[in-house]
C-alpha cells in the first residue's frame, strides 16, 4: 500500500481494528487477515504497524488481551471492552458523516 491510501490509513487504524475485533477476540495475524479479506487486499497491514497500535488501544482500555493457546501456539488475543464498544459505536457515526461529506463533494451533482 502506498500513496494517499497509506496515508489516509494512518488515522483510521484504531477504527479498523476495533471494528476487527467486534465480533470476536483475535490475535493479531487473525486480525491482519481479517483486514486484508475485508478490503479485498487494499489494506494489507505489517505486524509492525498493527502491534503497536493494538498496545496503545489496550493502554486506553478499549481492548484487553490475554495469552490463549490458538492453533498450537501460544497468542496474544485481543478483545474489545466497554470503553472500546462505545468508541466504535461513536466512531462509526462519526466515519458515516465523514464519507457522506465527502461523497456529496466528488459527486458531480
Amino acid at each position: 500500500m502506498r500513496g494517499i491510501l497509506s496515508e489516509a490509513l494512518k488515522g483510521h487504524l484504531d477504527l479498523l481494528l476495533m471494528a476487527a475485533v467486534e465480533a470476536e477476540p483475535a490475535h493479531g495475524y487473525a486480525l491482519i487477515r481479517e483486514i486484508r479479506e475485508r478490503t479485498r487486499g487494499t489494506f494489507d497491514l505489517a505486524e509492525g504497524t498493527i502491534y503497536p497500535a493494538l498496545q496503545r488501544l489496550e493502554d486506553e482500555g478499549r481492548l484487553r488481551s490475554e495469552w490463549r493457546e490458538v492453533e498450537g501456539r501460544k497468542r496474544r488475543v485481543y478483545r474489545l471492552t466497554a470503553t472500546g464498544r462505545a468508541e466504535l459505536v461513536r466512531r462509526r457515526k462519526d466515519w458515516r458523516t465523514f464519507t457522506l461529506a465527502v461523497t456529496r463533494v466528488l459527486s458531480k451533482t
